[in-house]
């Protein structure tokens, strides 16, 4: 079956563009306009991957991410951001708040099209683990339904909410802990292809990641900085 991609976007000239050559790639596409349902609308829809505008006449972009990242049906979603705002403030806050990719506007449909397929592919191959379970610390992960767990002082396990991108970082550093990793080599093991992806975004998810797992997100106790290099996963 054919992955279901949904197009937010209110320009009915850019969305028909953009649904031609989504078709035409072998995906099932549909439009949502960008009101105030368009979050009901795609939870329940449940697409494989959402293209997001951040201009739109309900809610901004931004805040359809949020929701989208504050848990429910969608939570793990690959979202990319396909906007004007092309600031640097835009890209960092597209990506603090959960977005997967942030292309401007103008740009090449054929691009799009490659940088979809490269996050499902990264998507298909993160359900596709070689072992069921990793244990490190405090952490447990559940690769074949990526789910995470973390053990709190109070012998209490809760489960942390992380988009694809940040499953992915966390996991590739649980089974790498104690090892230094600069931000290009994070780039290549953990985003693979995505060639166009900078050192800037793995900052964004470090601290995104952090957020999510350490208790002093300033001082982390697992996530470390190593100065002048890139960051080390550390465990007890």
């Amino acid at each position: 079956m054919s992955k279901k991609i949904a197009v937010v976007e209110d320009e009915a000239e850019l969305a028909s563009l953009i649904e031609y050559n989504l078709n035409r790639g072998g995906f099932q596409t549909r439009v949502f306009g960008g009101g105030v349902n368009t979050f009901r609308e795609l939870e329940a829809w449940q697409p494989d991957l959402i293209v997001l505008d951040v201009m739109l006449p309900g809610q901004d972009g931004f805040e359809i991410c949020r929701r989208i990242r504050q848990g429910g049906k969608l939570t793990r979603t690959p979202v990319i951001f396909l906007t004007a705002r092309s600031d640097e403030v835009d890209r960092v806050l597209g990506l603090e708040i959960g977005g997967d990719d942030y292309i401007t506007k103008p740009f090449s449909p054929r691009e799009l099209l490659a940088r979809i397929k490269a996050h499902l592919r990264r998507s298909e191959a993160d359900t596709e683990p070689k072992q069921t379970n990793v244990t490190m610390g405090p952490f447990r992960v559940d690769l074949a339904a990526r789910r995470v767990f973390q053990l709190k002082p109070q012998g209490l396990e809760k489960e942390v909410e992380l988009t694809s991108t940040e499953f992915k970082l966390l996991e590739f550093f649980l089974t790498h802990v104690g090892h230094a990793w600069s931000r290009e080599q994070l780039l290549r093991e953990v985003w693979g292809e995505q060639h166009y992806v900078t050192p800037r975004t793995v900052d964004v998810h470090i601290r995104r990641l952090r957020e999510q797992i350490e208790e002093k997100p300033d001082e982390p106790a697992f996530l470390v900085t190593v100065r002048g290099f890139g960051y080390r996963f550390e465990v007890q």
